[in-house]
C-alpha cells in the first residue's frame, strides 16, 4: 500500500511537472497596442504590435521577428505568443519589416528595419514597460535569420540611417532564440538550387548568386559573426528533423561555431517537427510550439 502510495505521489509531481506551461502560476491580464510606428526608412512606415503585462512594473522585453522567405509573412504571426508572453511577465513587440520585391533585394534594408525595433524599443522603454537591460530578439525561419544577424552582428549594419530619432542608441540584446533558422547564405543558396527551381529565395533577397559575390554571402550570414567578441549573447536554437525548407545541418553548424566562441547556447531538435510549426497555437493539442514554450520560458527566465 506504502509503496502503491508513493508512486501514485511520484506520478502526480511528474504530471504537474510536465503539465501545460503555466501550471499553478497566476497569468496576468494582457495590454495591447496594434500598429506601433517604430520608424520609417526610405519612406515606408515601419509598424509592429506591442503585447504588454497590464499591471505597472518593468518588464524584460522579447522582439519577434516572423518568417516568410523574406518575400512574405506578417507580425500577425505572433499573434498567439504575443498575449501567452505577456501573461508571464513579458513585453513582447511583433514587427514587419520590408520585403523582397520583384527585382528588388532587401539586404540589409531589413537587417537595418530589425536593429530599429530594438532601438525604438529600448528608447521608449518606459512607455511600454519594458527594461531596457533586458532586451531579447526571437524569429522562425527568414526571422530568425534576421534576429540572429542582429544579435550577434548588428553593429555592422550601424550608421545607415543616421536621420532615425534613435540611431545613436545602441541595438545591443541581451539573448536571442532563433528557430529553424537560415545561418549560412550560401548553403541556402544551394539548398534553394536544388528544392525551390525558379525561386531562389537566397538570391532574391541578396541580390545576386554567389558567384557574382561569395563577400555578400559571407557578410549575410549570422554563422559569419558567431565569434568570441559577441559571445555576451546567450542563445536558444530549435529546429525540427522533418524540415525540407532550411537543412537543420545550418542549425547544426551554427549551434558548433557558437559552442566554440563561447556563447551559451542550448538547443531543442523537435522529432517529427518539419517547417513553421513556431507560430502554431500553443495550446493545440500535439503543437510542436506547445512543446517548445516551458522550454523557451525557462531560457527566458534564466538568461534574460
Amino acid at each position: 500500500m506504502r509503496i502503491a502510495r508513493r508512486f501514485f505521489i511520484t506520478g502526480l509531481i511528474s504530471a504537474m511537472a510536465g503539465a501545460a506551461p503555466g501550471f499553478a502560476q497566476t497569468l496576468g491580464e494582457v495590454e495591447t497596442r496594434a500598429n506601433v510606428d517604430y520608424g520609417r526608412h526610405d519612406g515606408e512606415a515601419l509598424l509592429g504590435d506591442a503585447y504588454m503585462p497590464k499591471a505597472p512594473g518593468k518588464y524584460p522585453a522579447v522582439i519577434t521577428v516572423h518568417g516568410g522567405g523574406w518575400q512574405g509573412g506578417a507580425k500577425s504571426a505572433y499573434r498567439f505568443w504575443g498575449p501567452w508572453l505577456a501573461q508571464r511577465g513579458y513585453v513582447v513587440f511583433s514587427i514587419d519589416y520590408r520585403l523582397v520585391k520583384p527585382g528588388k533585394k532587401m539586404f540589409p534594408e531589413s537587417v537595418q528595419d530589425v536593429r530599429a525595433a530594438v532601438q525604438f524599443m529600448r528608447s521608449r522603454a518606459a512607455e511600454f514597460k519594458v527594461d531596457p537591460d533586458r532586451i531579447a530578439l526571437m524569429g522562425d525561419s527568414a526571422g530568425a535569420h534576421l534576429a540572429a544577424l542582429v544579435a550577434l552582428g548588428g553593429d555592422a549594419f550601424a550608421n545607415a540611417y543616421q536621420d532615425d530619432p534613435y540611431a545613436a542608441v545602441s541595438a545591443k540584446v541581451k539573448a536571442v532564440i532563433p528557430v529553424y533558422g537560415v545561418f549560412d547564405m550560401t548553403q541556402q543558396w544551394d539548398h534553394d538550387l536544388l528544392n525551390r527551381p525558379g525561386d531562389n529565395i537566397a538570391e532574391k533577397y541578396l541580390g545576386a548568386p554567389p558567384s557574382t559575390d561569395r563577400k555578400l554571402y559571407f557578410d549575410g550570414s549570422p554563422l559569419s559573426y558567431a565569434v568570441k567578441s559577441n559571445s555576451s549573447v546567450s542563445v536558444l536554437l530549435a529546429n525540427g528533423t522533418e524540415d525540407d525548407v532550411v537543412d537543420r545541418a545550418q542549425t547544426d553548424a551554427f549551434f558548433l561555431a557558437l559552442k566554440q566562441s563561447g556563447n551559451f547556447v542550448r538547443r531543442y531538435v523537435m522529432q517529427g517537427a518539419g517547417h513553421y510549426w513556431l507560430t502554431d497555437p500553443i495550446d493545440e493539442a500535439g503543437s510542436y510550439a506547445g512543446l517548445f514554450a516551458p522550454r523557451l520560458l525557462r531560457f527566458l527566465g534564466e538568461r534574460l
